[in-house]
């Protein structure tokens, strides 16, 4: 399985999805057939920016005739060819025009800047009498070519506070209404009678739903339900007495790899499979300090039993010997689970999960994911069970083995996981130190090094500060 194309520095932020053509596919297959030499090949794929399954289906096409007829040209007259003169003269003329207006706009603002000997300032920091005094002003002179949008702007007047002042000036002035009350309301003194039944200890800790409901069934009748609850309120004696659901604080997981076999992640994600809404499950355990995956599994559902027997698998044939080993997860069901939990205490490994709803406590199965549905290989379903368990089985030996990993100083999985970095990266040294000595007109700032072998990894790391060998 060839390696997925690494990012080059030198293209753009966000590319584009291409889309060929008839004749661009057949174009690229030409020149396809006329390589003589793998080499060959490989430039005119980087090139277009394909892969080599493309040409495969490409070729697929063109041998069942799809490819061969091309869309025919439209016939009719040609459309007239714009001027492009014409357009820059028609833009010209309207950003002409556009400033014309903003410069008669700012005079006009200058001049009732002048009539209010007012400057502008931050409205905040103005007290309310000179808010008034310009939202006056503003209106006693209005400037003709300038909106009141710019002109509030201009002063440092709210315009919602402008059109407010404007309506209470149109509208004559209304004395205050006081809200008489109803000759059928309670009196002072039934009012206190109620309110003293209401404090009474049988009636402490009751509604007065509840309350009223008693008193009609003893023959007793006081008033309706909200007048109750009126005259608790004018107290300040109602308010919610029931507990309440509580959030707890859930610790950020802050977890460090200095060694393989010392923090293991593991997530499980739906494969899709033959037919709509139906999935089957991969699991996947990985080393966050050398992204080895030790152990994988597609089952057809969810279960901690079946995560069980895998761990149980993978902890016999790694060796970890119990007190060493950090199990971290989210907090998904089975991960939660009594039986995993149970089978965690019981090989001496530690648990760790994390927070609700954060992805980002989860980093390394989340990245591995990400790099196993982005292969071009990756098929949109699976035809079955065995299907899936195949595609996994060459990837993972492929990721482990023949990845280069950009968060390993470009190492695979196994070199990092069973102790072969050292070695590694002291002969790419040397490699690059006789390359130094033989060219050292091409290394301008400095003689060159390998990438950075991995150190320590974080999951979450105590300070904004982390390590560059522990970037996923």
């Amino acid at each position: 399985m060839p390696p997925p194309a690494a990012a080059n520095p030198e293209l753009s932020e966000r590319p584009r999805r291409r889309s060929f053509t008839a004749q661009d596919k057949l174009r690229v297959l030409a020149e396809a057939d006329r390589a003589t030499t793998p080499g060959e090949i490989g430039a005119l794929l980087r090139r277009e920016g394909l892969y080599s399954s493309a040409l495969t289906e490409w070729r697929r096409q063109r041998e069942a005739g799809i490819l061969g007829s091309l869309t025919p040209a439209r016939r009719g007259p040609k459309p007239n060819q714009p001027n492009p003169l014409a357009a820059d003269l028609a833009k010209a003329q309207q950003d002409n025009a556009r400033l014309r207006l903003r410069l008669e706009r700012a005079e006009a603002i200058i001049e009732l800047q002048k009539k209010v000997g007012r400057p502008v300032a931050n409205p905040a920091a103005a007290d309310r009498q000179r808010q008034l005094l310009l939202m006056d002003s503003l209106l006693a002179s209005p400037p003709a070519p300038v909106p009141i949008r710019d002109a509030c702007a201009a002063l440092g007047v709210s315009r919602a506070s402008l059109h407010r002042r404007q309506r209470q000036q149109a509208l004559p002035p209304a004395a205050p209404l006081l809200r008489p009350s109803p000759p059928r309301a309670l009196g002072s003194a039934q009012r206190q009678v109620v309110l003293d039944l209401l404090r009474q200890p049988r009636f402490a800790d009751l509604a007065p739903y509840e309350v009223y409901a008693t008193l009609l069934d003893e023959g007793v009748y006081h008033c309706s339900i909200r007048t109750m609850y009126r005259i608790l309120d004018a107290h300040s004696e109602v308010r919610e007495r029931r507990d309440q659901a509580r959030h707890p604080v859930y610790r950020k997981p802050e977890l460090l790899a200095t060694t393989p076999n010392t923090v293991w992640s593991w997530d499980i994600t739906k494969l899709m499979g033959p037919a709509k809404w139906t999935y089957f499950y991969l699991y996947v355990v990985i080393d966050i300090f050398s992204r080895r995956v030790v152990a994988w599994a597609v089952a057809d559902a969810e279960s901690a039993t079946i995560f069980k027997a895998l761990f149980d698998d993978a902890i016999d044939k790694h060796h970890v010997p119990p007190g060493q080993l950090t199990l971290h997860a989210d907090r998904g069901g089975p991960m939660k689970a009594k039986a995993t939990a149970q089978l965690l205490a019981d090989l001496g490994v530690t648990k760790s999960h994390s927070r609700p709803h954060t992805s980002n406590d989860n980093p390394f199965s989340e990245a591995h994911f990400k790099t196993l549905k982005y292969q071009p290989q990756f098929p949109q379903r699976f035809g079955c069970i065995e299907d899936a368990r195949q595609f996994c089985r060459d990837f993972f030996v492929w990721y482990n083995q023949d990845h280069h990993h950009s968060g390993l100083g470009l190492m695979t999985p196994d070199q990092v996981h069973y102790g072969q970095a050292d070695d590694i990266h002291a002969a790419r040294q040397r490699t690059l130190d006789h390359a130094f000595a033989a060219h050292p007109e091409r290394f301008v700032n400095q003689p060159p090094s390998p990438p950075a072998k991995p150190t320590a990894v974080w999951i979450n790391p105590p300070s904004q500060k982390a390590d560059p060998s522990s970037v996923n």
